[in-house]
């Protein structure tokens, strides 16, 4: 089981996304740019973690990013920003 990194917040940060997914592109450049470690579940590829995802959201929309206890549908960077404390 992978285990999420923490951010200096001390949240992890999750991303559910597919390599086709401009917003999910866009939000990992955002946590690149901003030095935020993240692990990243394909929900094209993983089964179970698209059905992880479609537990948690009820829908299947990406990207699903989970901060901490938090979970943020689509790139909404200004909660992302909040989130993190950036």
């Amino acid at each position: 089981m992978d285990t999420p990194e923490t951010n200096k917040e001390g949240g992890a940060v999750v991303i559910y996304s597919t390599p086709v997914c401009h917003f999910c592109h866009a939000a990992k450049e955002f946590f690149s740019e901003n030095g935020v470690e993240y692990t990243e579940h394909d929900v094209a590829a993983d089964t179970d973690k698209r059905q992880e995802m479609i537990d948690m959201t009820g829908q299947m929309g990406v990207p699903v990013i989970q901060i901490g206890n938090d979970v943020v549908i689509g790139f909404d960077e200004p909660k992302v920003k909040e989130l993190l404390g950036l």
